[in-house]
């Protein structure tokens, strides 16, 4: 398993913030890996809530299944990926006067024709970069407002 963590200040109070990252079909706008998001049940938000997120890294492309697992309003959002890429993931907004700090965390395997293990040691930092250039998309959208 590969843990990626990054993290970025935003320059929004926590409430404005988890506005707008509780609606995950809205994830799509500032995430650049994530192509689309399909909501497998009626519900959109909440735990339990099951959605597939078409994802695109360089020249991979796949379907990541992810269940919210954790929703605790307006403090963190957590997952289960059950796709081909298993394994954890959470949101931590911690408040920050008029300011968020925003943890994102993953602990994911990759499958075996993804290289397993060395696709973990290869595409650990690799998402890293881009997660961190999500953030910072994220960041953006609240220095606009």
């Amino acid at each position: 398993m590969t843990r990626i963590h990054v993290a970025v200040v935003i320059p929004a109070p926590r409430d404005k913030v988890w506005a707008d990252l509780c609606r995950i079909d809205r994830h799509v706008e500032w995430m650049h890996d994530a192509v689309s998001i399909d909501f497998l049940t009626e519900q959109t938000h909440g735990i339990g809530t099951v959605f597939d997120c078409a994802t695109k890294v360089g020249p991979i492309r796949l379907t990541d299944r992810m269940k919210i697992t954790s929703w605790i309003e307006p403090e963190e959002m957590g997952v289960h990926h059950v796709g081909l890429v298993t394994g954890e993931g959470s949101f931590t907004l911690t408040e920050l006067g008029d300011q968020t700090d925003f943890r994102w965390t993953e602990t994911l395997s990759f499958p075996w024709w993804l290289g397993g293990k060395l696709g973990e040691l290869v595409g650990g930092p690799i998402l890293k970069r881009v997660w961190r250039r999500n953030l910072g998309s994220l960041a953006a959208r609240f220095r606009a407002t």
